[in-house]
């Protein structure tokens, strides 16, 4: 959380500055070369760096990129046993071509075989002593026992199995084969484009970046205005412009959150694209960069357009009470556009990858998925760009005239009517 008091002290130990000049300077030549909005955005960045919420914050989000890509790697890496019990040799037959074909299939299962009586085997499923029990009943067919639910990777095999073996003796019975009897049976499947582990990675990539996106912009935009309403409620806000062009003051603001909000979402996807390099997509993560090169420009210029909508919440509240009601509409923005770019496909995914702020999120995306042309990014970029110097301009504009006004909660109309 920013400190109001902090900032004011940095401010008026700025030479020259203190209680000489009026509020507005349109020229923004104060406070050295460099303008006031340049100290601003750095008592923004020192004050976020210093707090142990958002340090905290930081490092647990970075524990559980970590976390989520351990997994998968251990995942991948895990080979998942089960020992059935059989009572007869053609159920150990059929409990050894189930290991063969998940070996052959390349599945995380080892399938063993423990032969014990009949007597016996069900009193070991009960006691988990074996994953289940194949065994033939009263009509000649054949049945899993487990105790609770089977695991579906083991019935599916032994289901496989028991289901070829049966075609095989029918087939033998009517004087065929099994290959003559299912030929052309089986369904391949095939990609235009990449195979499945590639779309499988596409889908991951694309939901992590309006993830991204979306957490970073609800934390970082609410400390916007959180920081605004406080130095509201405790009138520090007065000595502040008293020092401090509005104008300088809101621009050091977004600026240094932004610049925050950028460092921490880089450092968030290179750890994250290092990890899925230990994955079995690692083949995959070079070629996908310059999506995740569009996506950081993407997000740096709709979170600049988002942090001065977070600035207006805060200059309408005059209570961290107000702050709920004043966010609520940019709240419901985000969460439209992150579900948006969770199910628009085809012409309505391509429609919004063109509409500012939704295509933050979703032309990354149909990047990554491979359905834009090269210019297409380009466009999107600059109706971006054209919608973000607007939103600046309007947000600019009711933020210098709500700041001071610290009589109560504004409306959006009420705001926009003030002088400036």
């Amino acid at each position: 959380m920013n400190h109001p008091t902090d900032t004011t002290d940095d401010l008026h130990g700025t030479e020259g500055i203190a209680g000489t000049a009026p509020a507005e300077d349109p020229a923004g030549e104060r406070g050295g070369e460099g303008g006031l909005w340049a100290v601003v955005a750095r008592r923004e960045i020192f004050a976020k760096l210093s707090d142990k919420s958002f340090l905290i914050g930081s490092v647990v989000m970075l524990g559980l990129i970590i976390g989520l890509i351990a997994l998968q790697v251990v995942l991948e890496s895990r080979t998942t046993s089960h020992e059935v019990a059989v009572s007869d040799p053609a159920a150990v037959a059929l409990v050894e071509s189930a290991d063969a074909l998940a070996a052959e299939r390349d599945e995380d299962v080892v399938l063993e075989v423990r032969e014990v009586s009949g007597d016996g085997a069900r009193d070991l499923v009960a006691d988990d002593d074996v994953d289940g029990w194949l065994h033939r009943t009263g009509d000649g067919s054949w049945e899993l026992v487990t105790k609770d639910v089977a695991d579906r990777s083991l019935e599916q095999l032994l289901a496989e199995v028991v289901r070829e073996s049966a075609m095989a003796a029918n087939a033998d019975a009517a004087g065929t084969s099994l290959d003559e009897l299912t030929a052309g049976a089986d369904l391949a499947t095939a990609q235009v484009s990449g195979d499945a582990a590639e779309s499988e990675f596409r889908g991951l990539l694309g939901f992590a970046f309006a993830f991204l996106f979306y957490v970073a912009s609800i934390m970082f935009g609410m400390t916007i205005a959180q920081s605004i309403v406080e130095e509201k409620q405790s009138r520090i806000v007065e000595m502040i412009a008293a020092a401090v062009p509005l104008r300088q003051l809101l621009a050091g603001k977004v600026l240094g959150n932004t610049a925050l909000a950028f460092g921490q979402m880089v450092l968030y996807v290179a750890v994250a694209m290092v990890g899925l390099s230990f994955t079995e997509y690692a083949d995959l993560v070079p070629a996908f960069s310059g999506e995740v090169g569009w996506f950081l420009v993407f997000f740096v210029v709709g979170f600049l357009a988002l942090a001065c909508l977070w600035a207006v919440a805060g200059a309408l509240a005059s209570r961290i009470e107000d702050l709920q009601s004043t966010s609520a509409p940019l709240t419901i923005l985000l969460v439209v556009m992150f579900l948006g770019s969770a199910f628009l496909d085809g012409r309505w995914a391509t429609l919004a990858s063109y509409v500012p702020p939704v295509s933050a999120i979703v032309m990354p995306q149909r990047l990554v998925e491979g359905t834009a042309a090269w210019w297409e990014p380009v466009a999107a970029l600059a109706l971006l760009v054209a919608a973000a110097g607007a939103l600046v301009l309007v947000g600019e504009r009711i933020y210098r005239r709500a700041l001071l006004q610290t009589g109560g909660k504004l409306s959006l109309r009420q705001a926009w009517r003030l002088e400036g």
